[in-house]
């Protein structure tokens, strides 16, 4: 902790520092802009984690970038820059406009900035040449007038973070519980006997979920870490926030490490499948619910016989585990009466990530694992929104029903076609399909894949329109035209109105900011939304849509969500209530699975195992410690023992011996595709133990490994965890490197 306090003091100051962080998700303060790890009942005066920190720090930094600072600065140099550096020059001021032919921007008054998107928006050939990007830290106001005035202008394509990262999870949860979002609580966590952590970080993304787990096991839970990586926060956590925790030697999270090779999960989650099933072939009755999976299940024989089909020599290749190891795993499994699987990216981004996902639900629907107290699946997601987000609609293949709501609450018809997501918009601005580009918030360009593919399509597009609070790449890699809107952060007073977020298990509360805004000329997302539909809709004088009044009056919007979007009844009364309230989710709450079938669904997935030609690693791509998502805090990843530099690749010794390459050296990554290869280039080698066959760098530095094309089956997001990479060394430019 004291790594970020020194970090909030130099972005700061000593007593905004003390001001702001005291009201982190505090239930009468402000919603921390990093992750969506939900706060729970009783919170602490620190209920904030090392990255929520720094996050704040951010935010509600004193550092300002003006407009003499883009007078100074063209967009051709700041391209040029590193994203740790754009991120350090400060909160934007005012709204921003690259006219066409400059390499500038220059300031443009907040109605002429509207006027210039107006003007673009209705002068496509039809509205799917635009594409709506939205953030997960948007709130659920903002996104609710987002999506409607979308809609209204008539097309779905609202990609989104979430397509970049827990899109696969959504894709399965929904095909087999028929919810996209997980189905356990903080108070399910307590309760839990056996939790699964696979293919997460916490230590370094989800800070906060550390300490519920030593609640966990302080209750008696068994913890089972299964990463390519040792994350140091399983090992061994030392809660900042207990006096015991800092003087201590902390608490050994994980009961069992099980190191696997990259994309060896499903096998490891059918290798236990199979186990418990021969176990319950030794003692009938004894291993599966049987009651459970007749009443409540589909598919359990299709599923059965592909299970029992599963070879050990492939789950060994795949996984990388001895075949002991998976069996003292199922021995925990079988002493476990509840049973939490959490994961986050480390199983979403890869081509069978859907299918590994819905594996683990077998797993879990075997012995009645979803739906009752202390067990279910727990898809831990990155931004504070990103989850309420998609319940606000933001979706390019939103539900009939929810088409049909807006059209009876707002008396238009709404578009029925599917839209574009992240992958498919790149697409479209590649090919000329689309012109115009509008991000409410994030960094698209860096959170995106095929780094040359996706920049050189950005600048393509006629219009690109960046509404954030800091600057970043985006605002870099702009189109013909391009502007940037400053909005209010998270940590600032809107007014007396406040906004609502939806954490990561469903729970609605209130965010109110507390610090004054950082400029004068700033707007909030609510008001930069509702008055572009102004403008845009001002000439057909849309009836039923009272966007002057939403801009206002956010209880306004509330009403009308309340409407629109099931479970949230008597939405303003509810969430006033201190810590807000749950939405309702019907596997949790009722074993009611809202499928095709009525009921959960086993499925039968087909294993193939990465084999790998002579020389060859596996790559994954991973956030420092001082990073979150595309935003990068400092170039230390303490956690790792990396300083000072962020193109570094871990690999293991034994692999680094096998290729005669030496700890420290630089090297080349190069991928290898269908359509050629791909070079990320020097990187310092780092001797770390990781799995065998395995190796680890930085995003979005190595982004440019990934192409457009290479996306997981269903879900269509970019495979950044199963990237096929040798190891070149490095030759510097006029000589060895």
């Amino acid at each position: 902790m004291a790594h970020s306090l020194a970090m909030s003091y130099a972005q700061m100051g000593v007593k905004r520092t003390l001001l702001t962080l005291v009201q982190v998700n505090q239930k009468h303060g402000f919603d921390c802009p990093g992750c969506a790890w939900p706060e729970g009942r009783h919170r602490s005066p620190a209920e904030f984690c090392e990255n929520g920190a720094k996050a704040v720090a951010e935010e509600a930094t004193l550092r300002r970038v003006t407009r003499d600072f883009f007078a100074e600065h063209s967009v051709t140099e700041l391209a040029g820059r590193s994203d740790y550096w754009l991120g350090q020059q400060g909160r934007l001021t005012e709204p921003m406009y690259k006219p066409s032919g400059s390499d500038h921007y220059e300031p443009v008054a907040w109605d002429e900035a509207f006027s210039i998107i107006a003007r673009e928006l209705r002068a496509l050939e039809s509205p799917d040449e635009a594409l709506f990007y939205t953030s997960g830290r948007t709130s659920n106001e903002a996104a609710f007038l987002y999506q409607l005035m979308v809609r209204r202008f008539g097309t779905n394509n609202l990609p989104d973070c979430s397509n970049m990262c827990h899109e696969s999870s959504g894709s399965a949860l929904t095909q087999t519980l028929g919810i996209g979002k997980g189905t356990v609580s903080l108070d399910d966590l307590y309760k839990a006997d056996l939790i699964f952590v696979v293919g997460q970080n916490p230590g370094t993304n989800h800070p906060r979920m550390l300490s519920a787990l030593e609640k966990a096991k302080g209750n008696g839970a068994r913890i089972v870490a299964v990463n390519p990586l040792p994350e140091a926060g399983l090992m061994r956590f030392k809660n900042p926030q207990k006096a015991s925790g800092v003087a201590g030697r902390g608490t050994k999270l994980a009961d069992r490490f099980l190191q696997i090779r990259l994309n060896g999960d499903m096998a490891l989650f059918q290798a236990l499948s199979k186990l418990m099933l021969e176990a319950e072939d030794a003692d009938p009755g004894s291993v599966i619910d049987h009651e459970f999976v007749e009443t409540h299940t589909h598919g359990f024989h299709d599923f059965e016989k592909n299970v029992r089909e599963l070879e050990w020599e492939d789950v060994e290749e795949a996984t990388g585990l001895p075949r002991a190891a998976v069996e003292e795993t199922v021995q925990d499994v079988l002493g476990a009466k509840s049973v939490i699987v959490c994961w986050a990216m480390g199983l979403t981004q890869h081509k069978n990530s859907v299918a590994t996902i819905r594996e683990v639900v077998n797993f879990l629907l075997l012995r009645g694992n979803v739906g009752r107290p202390g067990a279910g699946v727990c898809p831990v997601r990155g931004h504070s929104n990103v989850q309420g987000d998609r319940t606000m609609g933001i979706y390019e293949k939103p539900s009939a029903a929810f088409l049909d709501a807006l059209r009876d609450e707002f008396g238009f018809e709404p578009p029925r076609r599917h839209g574009a997501d992240a992958v498919e918009s790149i697409r479209a601005l590649r090919d000329g399909q689309a012109k115009v580009f509008i991000a409410m918030g994030g960094n698209f360009v860096s959170a995106t894949p095929d780094t040359a593919v996706t920049e050189a399509a950005m600048r393509q597009a006629r219009l690109t329109v960046q509404v954030s609070t800091k600057l970043n790449r985006s605002h870099a890699v702009a189109g013909e035209q391009a502007l940037i809107l400053p909005t209010l952060g998270r940590t600032e007073k809107d007014g007396d109105r406040f906004v609502t977020v939806e954490d990561s298990m469903g729970m609605v509360h209130a965010s109110r900011g507390r610090l004054a805004p950082a400029s004068p000329d700033l707007l909030s997302e609510v008001a930069i939304v509702s008055r572009l539909a102004m403008r845009l809709f001002d000439q057909d004088g849309v009836a039923g849509i009272p966007w002057e009044r939403f801009e206002a009056d956010h209880d306004a919007i509330r009403d009308r969500i309340e409407r629109v979007v099931p479970g949230f009844d008597d939405f303003n009364a509810r969430v006033r209530e201190p810590g807000g309230f749950t939405l309702p989710n019907a596997p949790r709450d009722e074993r009611r699975f809202p499928t095709d079938t009525g009921k959960a669904n086993f499925t039968a997935n087909a294993l193939d195992v990465l084999r790998l030609a002579p020389g060859r690693l596996l790559l994954q791509t991973v956030r420092s410690h001082d990073q979150y998502n595309t935003t990068i805090y400092g170039m230390d990843d303490r956690y790792r023992g990396v300083h000072n530099g962020r193109r570094v690749v871990f690999v293991n010794p034994g692999d680094l011996a096998e290729r005669g390459i030496a700890d420290g050296e630089l090297v080349d990554l190069v991928s290898e595709w269908p359509d050629g290869e791909r070079t990320a280039e020097a990187f310092r080698v780092i001797a770390y133990s990781t799995a065998r066959g395995c190796c680890a760098a930085y995003f979005p530095e190595t982004n440019v490994l990934v192409p457009l094309d290479s996306t997981a089956d269903t879900s269509n997001t970019p495979t950044s965890k199963s990237v096929v990479v040798r190891l070149e060394r490095h030759v510097a430019a006029g000589g060895a490197g």
